[in-house]
């Protein structure tokens, strides 16, 4: 399968990093025109060197803004008006440890309002923006990437997976919404990838603990994700690849779905 997104305008949230550096890397290899964006320039401008210097012939550029407020998302959208593709991806977990329901009681509301603002809203203002230009075309592609947690909900992380299931539920709203229209919005549901924000962890895991970070990944799967059938943690570009084909033409006919890339770890067969 060849895909050709040439001609198409694409930005992607967080991307200075992680799933999302990877996923605007692949859409930039698939020919598209691509914004990167994270919150500081530095970063962004890095990361926009590094993918141009990748791939010399990329149309690129970045905006810095933090999407985790209205006017961070306002600043992305005076840069980037109008694309054909968005990918929202930006988001963030609070890793901690879990030891009972008292610990799920102690977040306090900032942590779960944070979350929300930027996991959730982001997508929903930029989608907001979006849709109505990309259904005036008759073309556009909405990718949400949300998580494995957001159907197997994490104890120890039950403010991030409700915001990941709450993607799923805006994702679905929004694609019945654009129905018939050739525009196409769905989600991506990862499961444990070797990220920025979880592969800090694990690093940080490894260090304490005098061992490897393949050692602390295999503990992590299996004291908190034990139904993984690949039994080990995916790359970035294994779940690029999925968001990738997601905005492409071929995914024309998948809309409103919630396409896994967990490893196996959610156990059903849907």
């Amino acid at each position: 399968m060849i895909i050709d997104l040439k001609g198409r305008k694409a930005i992607v949230t967080g991307s200075t990093a992680g799933i999302g550096r990877a996923t605007a890397e692949g859409l930039a290899r698939a020919g598209a025109s691509v914004i990167v964006n994270g919150r500081g320039s530095e970063r962004v401008g890095q990361a926009v060197n590094e993918i141009r210097a990748a791939i010399p012939d990329v149309e690129i550029a970045g905006v810095a803004a933090d999407l985790s407020t209205a006017k961070g998302a306002s600043t992305l959208l005076a840069e980037a008006s109008d694309a054909d593709i968005l990918v929202n991806n930006v988001g963030t977990a609070f890793i901690r440890d879990y030891r009972g329901l008292d610990d799920i009681l102690a977040i306090p509301d900032e942590d779960w309002l944070k979350l929300f603002e930027l996991n959730v809203m982001s997508g929903v203002r930029l989608s907001r923006h979006h849709l109505p230009r990309m259904v005036a075309r008759g073309w556009g592609r909405v990718v949400f990437v949300s998580s494995e947690s957001a159907v197997n909900i994490p104890k120890e992380m039950l403010d991030y997976g409700m915001t990941k299931t709450a993607q799923l539920a805006v994702s679905r709203g929004l694609a019945e919404a654009v129905a018939g229209t050739g525009v196409t919005v769905n989600a991506v549901l990862p499961g444990p990838t070797r990220s920025e924000i979880l592969g800090t962890f694990m690093a940080k895991q490894a260090e304490e603990n005098e061992i490897t970070l393949e050692q602390a990944e295999q503990g992590f799967l299996q004291g908190l994700r034990p139904t993984s059938l690949i039994q080990r943690f995916a790359t970035t570009d294994e779940v690029a690849n999925l968001i990738v084909y997601a905005c492409s033409e071929q995914a024309s006919a998948t809309t409103g779905a919630a396409l896994r890339v967990d490893g196996g770890v959610v156990r059903y067969l849907a």
